[in-house]
C-alpha cells in the first residue's frame, strides 16, 4: 500500500508509461554514427514578486540578474562562440517597465531573450485573450517578442502552475480548456511547459516533441500528439517542446528520484543529470543528430538566484562545456526558446549539417536583441 500511496502522490500514473514506451521506441531507432549536436535552452519562470514581494524587491532581484548573469555567461562559450543564452518567461501578471527594461539589456546584449509566462485563475476565453494581448504589448514596448513576416507578434510560452488547457482535476489556475487554440491565435509557436512531473498536470507523451492532434478545444488536449518529424511541418497549431523527463538514481544512492531538468539551488547541475538528460534524446524524428534539452528553472527567488549565479549555474556550464562541446562526440549551441523552435522547424523540413545557421532560421531575433 506505501508503494502505491507513494505512486499517486507522484502521479507517476500520468506518464510512468509514456515514459517507458518512448523508451522502447528509442531502443528500436536506428543508432546515429557521428558527433550530436546539443542544443541547450535554459526556460526560466522568471517571477521576481514570488512570494508576495514588493516592487523594489523585484527590482533587487532583477539587478541580481541584470549584473551577475553577464558575469557567468562570459566565462563560457559553445562551439558558435556564444555565451549561454536564458530565456526569461515573464509573467504577464507582474509586469513593471523597470524590469523589462533591464533584461531588454541583457537581450541587447546577447545574453538571452523574454518570451511569455501567464499565471490565471478562473478565466473564460475572452478574458484570458485580453489578458494575452496585453502582456503581449507591454512587452513589445521594450522590444521584445519576435515578430513574423507581416510584422505580428509571436512567443513562446509556459502556463502559470502548469495548468495549461485546464489540466487541473480542480479546475484551478485556469479555466478555459480551449487555451491551446488560444494560444496560437493570439501569436504563439510553441508551449514549453512540460515537463511538470511530479505535478498532475504531467501529460502521458514523454520526452516528445509534437503536435497536438485531436479536439483542441477540449481539456487536457495536449495529451494527444504526432511526433514532429522530418517532412511534416504544421501551420494551424502551435508545437510542443518538451524537457527531458525521467526515473534515475543520484549517484551512490539507491533511492529512485524524478528527473524533470529543473534547476534548483538545492539540486543544481551535476555530470550524471547532464547524461540523464542527453539520454532521454529529444528530437524531432529523422534528425536524431539534433539534440533538444529543453531546462527549466525558477531564478528570481533569492536562494535560486544565488545557485544560478553562482557555484549551480558554474556547475551546469563546465559540465557542458568540458564534458560536450569536443566537436568530435558532441557540439555544444546555447540557444534561447525560439531558436529551438527554429532549428526544430529546419529539422522538420529536411535541413541538416550545423544547426547553428537555422537559429533564425522562420522568426527573426526580436528588435531588442537585433539593435
Amino acid at each position: 500500500m506505501g508503494a502505491l500511496q507513494k505512486i499517486k502522490d507522484k502521479h507517476l500514473d500520468r506518464w510512468l508509461s509514456g515514459w517507458l514506451r518512448r523508451r522502447g521506441r528509442r531502443a528500436l531507432e536506428p543508432r546515429f554514427e557521428g558527433p550530436r549536436h546539443l542544443l541547450v535552452a535554459v526556460c526560466d519562470h522568471y517571477e521576481p514578486l514570488w512570494h508576495g514581494a514588493d516592487h523594489a524587491r523585484g527590482l533587487e532581484r532583477v539587478r541580481a540578474w541584470h549584473e551577475g548573469y553577464p558575469r557567468l555567461a562570459g566565462e563560457y562559450r559553445d562551439a558558435d562562440g556564444r555565451p549561454p543564452r536564458h530565456s526569461f518567461f515573464f509573467p504577464g501578471e507582474q509586469y513593471h517597465p523597470s524590469f523589462l527594461d533591464s533584461l531588454a539589456d541583457l537581450a541587447r546584449r546577447g545574453f538571452g531573450e523574454v518570451e511569455v509566462h501567464l499565471h490565471h485563475d478562473g478565466d473564460t476565453a475572452a478574458s484570458l485573450e485580453a489578458q494575452l494581448n496585453e502582456t503581449l504589448a507591454s512587452f513589445a514596448r521594450h522590444g521584445h517578442l519576435a515578430r513574423d513576416e507581416g510584422g505580428r507578434l509571436r512567443y513562446a510560452f509556459i502556463h502559470g502552475n502548469w495548468a495549461l488547457a485546464n489540466a487541473r482535476r480542480d479546475g484551478r489556475w485556469c479555466g478555459v480548456d480551449e487555451e491551446l487554440p488560444l494560444l496560437f491565435r493570439t501569436g504563439c509557436f510553441a508551449d514549453f511547459t512540460f515537463p511538470a512531473a511530479p505535478d498532475e498536470c504531467q501529460p502521458n507523451i514523454v520526452n516528445e516533441i509534437y503536435w497536438p492532434t485531436g479536439d483542441l478545444s477540449a481539456k487536457r488536449c495536449y495529451e494527444s500528439g504526432e511526433p514532429a518529424r522530418v517532412g511534416e511541418v504544421r501551420d494551424d497549431r502551435l508545437l510542443m517542446i518538451q524537457g527531458p523527463l525521467a526515473l534515475t538514481r543520484r549517484p551512490g544512492k539507491l533511492a529512485i528520484r524524478i528527473e524533470s531538468a529543473e534547476l534548483r539551488g538545492n539540486d543544481p547541475a551535476s555530470p550524471a543529470r547532464v547524461r540523464s538528460w542527453i539520454r532521454q534524446h529529444v528530437h524531432v524524428a529523422g534528425r536524431p543528430e539534433w539534440v533538444f534539452i529543453k531546462l527549466h528553472t525558477h531564478g528570481a527567488p533569492d536562494a535560486e538566484a544565488r545557485s544560478l549565479l553562482g557555484d549551480g549555474g558554474h556547475a551546469l556550464h563546465r559540465a557542458l562545456t568540458s564534458r560536450y562541446n569536443d566537436g568530435e562526440r558532441f557540439i555544444l549551441h546555447y540557444v534561447t526558446a525560439r531558436e529551438m523552435f527554429n532549428v526544430a522547424v529546419a529539422a522538420m523540413q529536411g535541413r541538416t549539417g550545423d544547426p547553428n545557421a537555422f537559429r533564425d532560421h522562420v522568426l527573426s531575433p526580436p528588435p531588442i536583441a537585433s539593435a
